[in-house]
């Protein structure tokens, strides 16, 4: 069997590049919606042995740019379906796009590979596997917020466990995700280290064990962990084909307090998803915005009309869209707008906003207009303008309700910055619209949303227009959820917070930390070797 193996992989090497974008995709497999962790893992682990095999800088940045490739253009799939949702531009360029992003995202495993080659090259396995590690936590997080930032999704994603259960993930806490993703180098690389010493093969059947163990095993409930502020959350089922259709307007608010109703007697936070509601409700724009978009023509009357759903004891919480006015030809108009979630109280005045910070490039704004717009490129939502990006974290004040940090959409994959820090929320609302995304999409962005409660220590509660919507507790368990394709509502407390985390009073310099250790603990043992 081993000299069957040997052959195999003698007969792989000779096409390194095709093998490393193969293990690439095989890896991502490990993803959500398919959840192969073991497949996952073993690819990793092939594609480690592989670059351990590299003879030059050259060659190994190579294997680790077709091995970023294959892997993250097939988790990223999902990005091509939102080009089906525009007019402005063919559909298939959605098909094009993920390839060319991942073109660019690919540079980032390529520079991991590049630095555990120069680093390590001659060490063991096993100081070739650590300093491994080291670099793509490095490397990951560079991936966070360079050029804005895309670090959908992180190599640690695939060591989340089931709804029931954060697997291995539950040491985010001590470890942020970027470093977690270092923990995955780990587990598949040394197996190998050991199984090559000979008499210690037994700790890779240990290893292996140890993991399945920790990633299938249930979480046992905590004690006394339930909440006291008492929350509805609506999933109202808006088809993206719909949102932006006037004629459809008074339907989906007909869902929304379909889903909402009653609530005129008990105090009560209602939660509502990004793109729930098309009315502008701030005060003071031109008449001819809210005839287009607003019940009544009115924002005061709209905003009534939410207070009568919501009862006068209670709160929303509702994805908006605030206009920038400005009047740069003479005439006031929008100038910009912003992707927020507003706080709308029982007698239907908003007393609080948030703005989203982190944009989605070429979805809410396009860079580079002037030379972009002209050869026919657009954003993926409709509207001329482009949106203006809010400050960054922010803990709102819901009076009786508590503290709320809000992230809108994917803010909420940006590890390291989703809390004010300064203003401790007591739990996080995340509403989206993941309609866009396709079926890889939302159980992805769900699985995003488990790893901030877990390394925050705080609960996250998505509320979502067409599913994944879901409560989950500070330890990463989907205490209740509503599927994609499907509308509804979650009754419940939310559940209460831990205290703050390790990684929640350090942020990214945790990951970095442990890097730094494993590069620098990996080279006093490679020169200790040498002498």
């Amino acid at each position: 069997m081993t000299e069957k193996v040997l052959r195999m992989w003698q007969v792989l090497l000779q096409w390194p590049r095709v093998f490393a974008l193969v293990l690439g995709a095989l890896s991502a497999t490990a993803y959500p919606p398919l959840g192969l962790w073991p497949v996952g893992l073993i690819g990793v682990a092939a594609f480690i042995a592989l670059l351990r095999a590299a003879e030059s800088g050259k060659a190994a940045a190579l294997l680790g740019w077709c091995f970023g490739f294959g892997h993250l253009t097939l988790a990223n799939n999902w990005i091509a379906t939102a080009f089906t949702f525009q007019s402005e531009m063919p559909a298939f360029l959605g098909w094009l796009a993920v390839p060319l992003l991942c073109i660019y995202l690919a540079i980032y495993p390529a520079l991991a590979a590049l630095a555990v080659h120069v680093i390590a090259r001659r060490g063991t396995m096993t100081v070739f596997t650590c300093v491994f590690a080291g670099t793509w936590i490095v490397a990951e997080w560079l991936r966070s917020w360079l050029f804005t930032g895309y670090p959908w999704p992180p190599l640690g994603l695939m060591l989340l466990g089931d709804f029931d259960s954060p697997g291995i993930a539950l040491l985010l806490p001590w470890l942020g995700t970027y470093a977690l993703s270092g923990v995955v180098i780990l587990i598949a690389g040394l197996p190998i280290a050991f199984w090559s010493m000979g008499r210690v093969r037994m700790l890779s059947f240990v290893v292996a064990v140890g993991v399945a163990a920790a990633m299938l095993f249930p979480a046992a409930r905590y004690v006394n962990d339930e909440g006291t502020v008492p929350f509805v959350l609506v999933q109202p089922l808006i088809p993206q084909e719909e949102r932006d259709d006037p004629t459809k307007y008074e339907e989906q608010f007909a869902r929304l307090t379909e889903n909402t109703l009653p609530g005129r007697d008990e105090p009560r936070l209602v939660l509502w998803p990004e793109a729930a509601i098309p009315d502008y409700l701030e005060d003071g724009y031109p008449d001819r915005y809210y005839r287009a978009r607003t019940a009544g023509r009115d924002p005061q009357f709209a905003r009534q009309r939410i207070a009568a759903v919501i009862g006068e004891k209670s709160i929303l919480l509702s994805g908006l869209v605030h206009l920038n006015m400005g009047q740069p030809d003479g005439r006031v108009r929008a100038v910009s707008a912003r992707n927020a979630v507003s706080a709308i109280d029982g007698r239907g005045d908003i007393f609080a906003n948030y703005s989203k910070a982190h944009l989605v490039p070429y979805g809410e704004y396009l860079p580079m207009r002037s030379i972009l717009e002209p050869i026919g490129l657009s954003r993926l939502v409709a509207g001329s303008i482009d949106y203006e990006p809010g400050a960054g974290p922010a803990t709102l004040e819901l009076r009786r309700f508590g503290r709320a940090g809000i992230q809108i959409c994917y803010e909420i994959v940006f590890s390291g910055q989703v809390v004010d820090r300064a203003n401790r929320p007591q739990f996080i609302f995340n509403p989206s619209n993941d309609g866009w995304f396709g079926s890889w999409g939302p159980p992805q962005h769900l699985a995003h949303a488990r790893l901030r409660a877990i390394e925050e220590g705080l609960p996250v509660l998505r509320s979502t227009t067409t599913g994944i919507s879901a409560v989950i507790d500070a330890n990463g368990i989907v205490r209740s959820y509503i599927p994609s394709g499907a509308d509804g509502r979650l009754d419940g407390a939310i559940p209460p917070a831990k205290g703050a985390t390790l990684f929640a009073k350090l942020g990214n310099i945790l990951p970095l930390g442990w890097a730094f250790f494993l590069i620098g603990a990996s080279l006093v043992a490679l020169r200790l070797r040498r002498s």
